[in-house]
């Protein structure tokens, strides 16, 4: 066996899609990955780092589903040990440690607060064995290791606390990220050892042979409403919410289906809600929710409901905002903060597997794998945190169907050693002080801001620089739209950017983190983007039409789901 080794790729650039269509059109592949999220993207690391042949298509962006509107964390599930899940826990907390190492300017440490009330989850013996167990599971060391607090500490941690039936608190290790740009970085690594991926490229139908077995794909790639066969020995369907349709196609279902749950988050700017620190806390109906400051604002989340409608539009309802600030004012009552403070939300399903008789609340977070007749392998369940493992099953399965001298030519798993990005941060420390560079690099460009070093790093990591250098590209009088043209740039010709959304909300989240900035740039942005990508008046419609629903649905809240 032998392990294939990274490619001298220079760019993943939406200018050369004709390449990437071609090879799709003219290879056999060994496998084909279906969805275009963080299971799909690491399930195409996964193989083609082992040395398959691989191609993935996705029907909309990358990370256009679920694998955007997560909490944003790679955590243990502190949850899922009151719920006896030890064997998620452990693996939980050994991948986020792993994950961190991958890419630490983008999973980043984040210390949470637990605060302890009366009749609530959590007792202080509770707090303090289940804290001391998740440490033990996770295998955390040193200063993160969990801390019990008195009424008085916590207080001065977070001091924006409800004092009222406060008892004490519990501190503790967990990680942020952003689940989007995770994707991104996943995706870009696989094609950097020779993975195909495709973005708005959509599977419509799978073709078989005279034994039942999928040969290939037809597709679509919506750009050009071109259609084609894509062939392979191997197919991975990891669309999430959508695996039980692409089933229902195949005609593979079984006893065994997915119970959606949506998930909604609401954000408030950090000015109107200054928190100090992350807390994760007792909401009345005995469930739990974090809030969680992340640059410029403060976002809370999440729910947790059964969800039957349209997979293609997850919007927030009246109730679930309803809910969220009903926690918020519960657990932060000085603050008195009401529908009007919220500048945007995002709504999001978890696909989980369905289990007779439990609430959303109590469902599994396991993954699963189906395996139909056809050959179609099907993953669903899991967590963000459980990507990589999630992608080592899946593609241990597409070995089993080989042969033992096949299976031989090809390497175990190692994605636990691939670091994301081709110039990569060692660790926290040289996170912290390429930051600090950063910031004095921007200071030079007039552009005296610590949230935009900190935007940038924890986005792009050393990525950075090649940003920083094409500002001098660009000819506006203000520096901080040069800034923004350069990452324009940089994602047109490094990640794919096929469009105004693909910019605005995977590649910097600025729908949900800075909303305003789509508001006050969208039309330089959609200039260059006219420019690199020749549209033509119908397009241009099309992505301003697009984008206005985007804003629509990020600051509405419905009476009913569509």
């Amino acid at each position: 066996m032998f392990a294939i080794k990274e490619e001298d790729s220079s760019r993943f650039s939406i200018l050369d899609r004709d390449i990437q269509l071609d090879n799709a059109k003219n290879k056999t592949y060994d496998l084909i990955v279906i969805g275009g999220g963080a299971t799909g993207a690491g399930i195409a690391l996964d193989a083609v780092s082992r040395g398959l042949k691989v191609c993935l298509v996705e029907k909309n962006d990358f990370a256009s589903g679920t694998s955007n509107k997560s909490t944003k964390l790679i955590h243990g599930g502190l949850r899922y040990l009151k719920q006896m899940e030890i064997g998620l826990v452990r693996e939980s907390g050994s991948e986020r440690a792993i994950v961190h190492k991958l890419a630490p300017h983008l999973v980043i440490p984040e210390k949470m607060l637990l605060p302890l009330v009366k009749g609530g989850t959590y007792g202080k013996l509770m707090a303090s064995i289940g804290l001391k167990i998740y440490d033990f599971l996770a295998n955390v060391e040193g200063d993160d290791k969990r801390k019990m607090l008195s009424i008085q500490e916590t207080l001065d941690t977070e001091p924006l606390l409800n004092k009222e039936g406060l008892i004490g608190g519990g501190y503790y290790a967990e990680y942020r990220t952003d689940d989007a740009r995770l994707t991104i970085e996943l995706i870009k690594k696989a094609t950097s050892f020779g993975a195909n991926c495709i973005n708005y490229c959509e599977m419509l139908s799978f073709n078989y042979n005279e034994n039942g077995k999928i040969i290939s794909l037809n597709c679509i790639d919506h750009n050009t409403q071109q259609e084609i066969v894509i062939r392979s020995e191997n197919f991975v369907s990891a669309t999430g919410p959508w695996v039980d349709l692409l089933r229902e196609k195949d005609e593979s279902m079984n006893n065994k289906y997915l119970h959606l749950t949506k998930g909604v988050h609401l954000v408030f700017s950090r000015k109107r809600f200054p928190l100090h620190q992350s807390i994760y806390f007792d909401v009345p109906d005995g469930r739990m929710i974090f809030a969680i400051p992340r640059g410029r604002v403060t976002y809370v989340g999440t729910t947790d409901t059964s969800y039957k409608g349209n997979l293609n539009r997850v919007v927030a309802t009246q109730q679930d905002a309803t809910y969220l600030l009903k926690a918020v004012q519960y657990m932060f009552p000085d603050l008195e903060l009401t529908q009007k403070d919220i500048e945007s939300n995002w709504a999001g399903l978890r696909p989980l597997i369905h289990e007779e008789g439990k609430d959303p609340s109590e469902l599994s977070r396991r993954d699963e794998v189906f395996v139909s007749k056809t050959g179609l392998i099907s993953i669903a369940g899991g967590k963000l945190t459980g990507y990589r493992k999630m992608a080592q099953r899946a593609i241990d399965e597409v070995l089993d169907t080989m042969s033992d001298e096949r299976k031989s030519k090809f390497s175990d798993s190692h994605t636990d050693t691939i670091l994301l990005t081709s110039d990569p941060l060692k660790n926290t420390q040289e996170v912290e002080e390429y930051s600090d560079q950063v910031a004095r690099e921007l200071k030079k460009m007039q552009i005296d801001d610590l949230y935009y070093s900190s935007y940038l790093v924890s986005t792009y990591g050393k990525q950075t620089d090649v940003i920083l250098n094409k500002t001098r590209s660009f000819t506006n009088e203000m520096m901080i739209e040069r800034l923004i043209r350069a990452e324009l740039w940089y994602s047109v010709y490094y990640e794919m950017t096929n469009g105004l959304a693909d910019f605005f909300v995977r590649r910097t989240g600025r729908l949900y983190f800075d909303i305003d900035s789509v508001y006050r740039y969208r039309s330089l942005i959609l200039h260059d983007l006219v420019d690199y990508l020749n549209w033509d008046k119908p397009r241009v419609t099309q992505e301003n039409s697009y984008l206005d629903l985007l804003l629509e649905d990020a600051i509405t809240y419905y009476e009913t789901e569509f």
